[in-house]
């Protein structure tokens, strides 16, 4: 059944086929949300990254990798991004990746799941969790098996020793410590990976 329709059913639910799933970058979002002047919010977002998911036959065997071009960040402000790739934050010279290896699957509702992992920022690792939801399979015009997923999380920059900042006279700092990552991915299942 999985290898026709890139799906199966687990506990009535229909899941993604057994194999390996591939990031769709042009129809992937990573974004983020930081507080400026604690009272609103700058977004941004990466262009550039790819990433894969292995489905495992029980859901809490799967695996997911992500590759990020630190470089690639935008925030559709020139100096602000300019600063952003700077040694004060991402340091994109000597830091050129981010990276994300998950270590655990774990379900948590019908559609969602809890996903724990490694992010790697400026070469400094610390554990994350990803609350995930499955938005559902799809073929495309083309043929091609789709899935849908979207995950969020909050991380302390300053972990991971991006932690510039300036202290503003009323109190409270220029940029929030604590930053939204928000992601909706769009994978292919690969011909070769589907069984």
């Amino acid at each position: 059944m999985s290898s026709e329709t890139g799906s199966r059913t687990i506990q009535g639910i229909e899941a993604p086929a057994v194999g390996t799933w591939e990031i769709d970058p042009v129809h992937t979002s990573i974004a983020f949300v930081a507080r400026y002047l604690m009272v609103t919010k700058v977004r941004g977002h990466f262009s550039e990254f790819s990433g894969s998911i292995l489905v495992a036959e029980g859901p809490e065997d799967s695996s997911a990798e992500l590759l990020i071009r630190a470089s690639s960040i935008d925030t559709g402000n020139v100096d602000r991004d300019k600063h952003l790739r700077s040694p004060d934050f991402l340091d994109v010279e000597r830091f050129p990746e981010i990276r994300f290896k998950s270590t655990k699957v774990e379900l948590s509702g019908e559609n969602s799941l809890v996903v724990s992992g490694d992010l790697t920022i400026r070469d400094v690792t610390h554990p994350v969790g990803l609350g995930v939801e499955f938005a559902g399979l799809s073929q495309d015009p083309w043929g091609n098996r789709r899935a849908g997923f979207s995950a969020t999380t909050e991380i302390d920059r300053e972990e991971f020793g991006a932690s510039w900042n300036l202290a503003l006279e009323a109190g409270g700092w220029l940029v929030s410590r604590t930053v939204q990552v928000e992601l909706d991915v769009l994978v292919t299942l690969k011909a070769e990976g589907a069984s």
